[in-house]
């Protein structure tokens, strides 16, 4: 059946959000070196897993890991969308989260400064905010493709977070007929009643339509379970097992048309 709609992920597929967190967390912690004699990356990696672990205690865990909403985001989401009252008790927790992130990072490393964890708590967003990073072929891509079919944005996240890093980059939205976030419908990816709502907004068959995404576990594993064939965008190499088998594994978006044609 001919292809009529092409759906994409976000964050990693189209935004190099993975690349936006690493920068503000290389600034965060150059601007934290300034005051003592640590190594940056080390403060990295203390505060990473310490977020980790404050994030997962708290009892709105069960919701962000079902919506996809990752400890890093909220480290400078505010959560003020949504209408599920997690939402609410994230945006009460997320000052505080952020501070005692940066702070046990720093007790992680000797260094007992509750003033200073407040500070960096409050620079990594500002540091994030100031990196909305796009892959070089995006737009290159999706003007090619909307010429085509119809494209539908699918994106796991906080409604005001993922909203935001559209806003960060304003030419990228027109692209799309339809904007689905998780966070907004009440269930994340790879459940299959996101997926079905995003074919009923689109008007197609699973047949219909192709995911492109970079995540195995919900982007691959959502879209295979509906029966909706799919390429698992894969530019560093990653190693994967045979639990979640994507359709095709591209390198580049760039591909994208030619597995397109070679299918209908």
């Amino acid at each position: 059946m001919r292809i009529q709609a092409v759906l994409f992920d976000l964050d990693d597929t189209l935004l190099w959000d993975d690349r936006s967190v690493k920068e503000a967390f290389l600034a965060t912690c150059t601007e934290a070196a300034k005051h003592y004699d640590i190594v940056p990356a080390a403060l990295e990696d203390a505060v990473r897993q310490e977020a980790r672990s404050l994030y997962e205690s708290y009892e709105t865990f069960p919701f962000t890991k079902m919506i996809g909403i990752n400890p890093f985001e909220g480290l400078w989401a505010n959560f003020t969308e949504g209408d599920n009252e997690n939402f609410r008790k994230l945006e009460k927790l997320a000052p505080d989260y952020r501070t005692q992130s940066w702070t046990r990072g720093l007790k992680a490393l000797g260094i007992d400064d509750p003033e200073l964890g407040y500070k960096l708590g409050e620079l990594f967003p500002a540091e994030r905010r100031k990196r909305p990073i796009v892959y070089e072929e995006t737009f290159e891509v999706l003007k090619q493709l909307k010429e085509k079919y119809k494209l539908l944005l699918l994106t796991n996240g906080s409604p005001d977070l993922q909203k935001e890093k559209l806003a960060g980059v304003p030419e990228l939205a027109p692209y799309f007929d339809h904007i689905v976030i998780s966070g907004n419908f009440g269930e994340g990816k790879p459940a299959a009643a996101l997926f079905h709502h995003a074919m009923d907004l689109l008007g197609i068959s699973a047949e219909e339509g192709v995911m492109i995404g970079d995540k195995l576990t919900t982007d691959i594993l959502g879209s295979n379970g509906i029966g909706m064939r799919n390429m698992w965008i894969n530019r560093h190499d990653m190693q994967r097992n045979d639990d979640i088998i994507p359709v095709y594994e591209i390198k580049n978006l760039r591909e994208i048309q030619g597995i397109i044609d070679s299918i209908q």
